[in-house]
């Protein structure tokens, strides 16, 4: 039975005469048959938020209720593709319709023309329970598509083809009847299932210094990085999808200015994977909903992007997740909460603002994938947030602080001085790393804990000092403490500051990371004998060595242990001369 529209406010519309309507059902709103999915049920009447402009839409207009939710396309073919927040991809679009988007335009996720080679892994005959894998597919050269069996569905196979297939053709059968095919659907607010949530005890390797080593993020956590305008989130996030080992990234763009997504999807796919040498849009799927499309697919586009990751998971794979950012995606759900008429929260976010959030991030976590072998697979979460003013007391942050693992506070201050990643090592923390240790330990040495604590320990000590050379100026100190200071700046500027853009520097293993601290805090103690010894502090500062650690980061992989073992062995023996 059709409905009719007797509301419209914005992109909220009611319509009456929806007695069948469930709560998060799709509706095709109007002549134009607009998307949207219904918030809201009172009586008869179902309040619906629309994922496209309502202008034109008048009263009495028919609303057909689909029956099913928002639901994401999962299959050969994600890889690559640029969609925008309700997964309609955007280039097939622009052949369609323009350079805008045309309002009623449906094109499936998924390509339906395009075939794909399937090999199947199990035989007739083989007992199948959800999650188990059916048969693989080269989605891109880099990246092997596992086609699985739907959570939902268990049986016998009793019939498997090999061969080429559009993601609608059957590739065979259960012997209950039930036809499988290489896609599948699922409810983007509704979490994936799995077998197991397994303990956060390995990291996500970044290659940024002041992350691996001062503020890591496991495998399957969650971090948060918040900062005013100009502080370099977005650089931080381009980074991450470069650099972290992880195997797909999804990326979000949530309610970002225009221009800089336009810059994102024409850089990302010229970007070179360093672990493979292809373009990174072989291993990435970007999703860009910018601050001028209709706000309500901008509430929708964290949910897709992170039901297209757990399905990633499900394969066994590490993904992360890159939304840029969260307070965009706030605000719509603001804007959706005034046109409901809902109480107001704090600065005008709808009371659940923390509720949804926490949801979200939830939906991280590395676990063991269902089906009959043992797989394991991660989705980790990481999020901007644009906090007006950079002022970190705001509800989105703050709600955001309670619930992720990890904060990197991003500076302005840094930002304005060129340090950059600008992020902030007074103001940030991570919860995950008491459960790194053993990790870091094992991986890369016994002492990284030691190592690291001396280290935060310095930094801490010299922005004590600092705060006394304001008043009585940095000559007014004595020596020991001067030193102190002077390796504080060494700590800053030659180890956490890290250029994205230099070839070397933009990437830094554990293991030199390491190295790296260990031999400033070994130059630290080499300066303190020498001035127990009488030596000047400023003759030891002059000396050559000062100026070749700060060059150390630059310094290629092939090259670094021999220069390390010169450094050493130069500090040990020339500094207290």
């Amino acid at each position: 039975m059709e409905g009719r529209i007797s509301k419209v406010s914005g992109p909220a519309v009611v319509a009456s005469n929806m007695h069948d309507a469930h709560m998060y059902d799709m509706v095709k709103v109007g002549h134009l048959g607009l998307v949207g999915e219904i918030v809201r049920l009172d009586e008869d009447k179902a309040t619906i938020q629309v994922y496209e402009d309502t202008s034109g839409i008048g009263i009495g207009e028919p609303v057909l209720n689909t029956g099913n939710a928002l639901l994401v396309e999962l299959g050969p073919g994600l890889l690559t593709s640029i969609y925008d927040g309700i997964q309609r991809p955007l280039h097939d679009i622009a052949n369609a319709s323009g350079d805008f988007i045309g309002r009623g335009i449906y094109i499936p996720g998924l390509p339906r023309e395009k075939k794909w080679s399937f090999k199947p892994t199990v035989k007739p005959g083989t007992h199948l329970t959800g999650g188990d894998i059916l048969g693989t597919i080269q989605e891109t050269p880099a990246f092997t598509h596992k086609i699985m069996l739907p959570p939902d569905m268990e049986g016998t196979v009793s019939e498997i083809k090999e061969g080429e297939f559009t993601v609608e053709e059957t590739i065979g059968h259960l012997e209950t009847g039930e036809a499988l095919h290489l896609m599948q659907t699922w409810p983007s607010r509704l979490g994936r299932p799995y077998a197991e949530k397994l303990g956060s005890n390995v990291p996500m390797i970044t290659g940024q210094r002041i992350l691996d080593t001062l503020f890591p993020v496991t495998d399957g956590g969650t971090a948060i990085v918040p900062g005013g305008f100009g502080t370099g989130k977005t650089v931080v996030e381009h980074t991450l999808a470069k650099f972290a080992n992880t195997d797909i990234i999804i990326y979000v763009g949530c309610g970002e200015r225009g221009n800089e997504m336009t810059e994102l999807i024409y850089e990302f796919p010229k970007l070179e994977d360093p672990r493979t040498g292809l373009p990174l849009m072989n291993r990435t799927v970007l999703i860009a909903n910018t601050s001028n499309m209709p706000v309500a697919a901008r509430e929708a586009s964290i949910y897709t992007g992170i039901t297209m990751a757990e399905y990633y998971r499900d394969m066994g794979y590490k993904v992360g997740i890159l939304a840029d950012s969260t307070s965009r995606w706030a605000e719509a759900l603001r804007e959706m909460s005034s046109r409901l008429a809902e109480m107001p929260g704090e600065e005008g976010y709808p009371p659940y603002l923390a509720t949804k959030l926490a949801n979200y991030y939830e939906r991280s976590g590395r676990v063991v994938c269902l089906g009959s072998d043992k797989r394991v697979g991660s989705v980790t979460v990481i999020s901007a947030i644009s906090p007006p003013g950079g002022d970190f007391s705001e509800p989105v942050t703050q709600a955001s602080m309670r619930v992720a693992g990890a904060l990197w506070a991003l500076d302005a201050s840094l930002a304005h001085a060129r340090h950059f990643p600008a992020i902030n090592w007074k103001r940030s923390y991570s919860l995950y790393y008491e459960h790194l240790k053993d990790w870091f330990k094992e991986n890369v040495s016994e002492d990284w804990f030691e190592v690291r604590e001396e280290a935060m320990a310095l930094l801490q000590r010299e922005a004590e000092l600092q705060e006394v050379a304001q008043l009585v100026g940095v000559d007014a100190l004595p020596d020991p403490e001067r030193l102190i200071m002077e390796i504080g700046r060494c700590l800053r500027e030659d180890y956490l500051r890290q250029s994205a853009f230099h070839e070397v520097d933009c990437f830094c293993k554990p293991s030199k990371q390491y190295e790296m601290l260990k031999i400033i805090l070994l130059y630290h103690k080499a300066c303190q004998e020498g001035l127990e010894k009488g030596i000047s502090l400023e003759k030891m500062l002059k000396h050559p060595i000062r100026a070749e650690l700060a060059r150390l980061k630059e310094v290629p992989d092939d090259r670094f242990d021999a220069v390390i073992s010169d450094l050493t062995k130069r500090i040990q023996s020339e500094l207290g001369e």
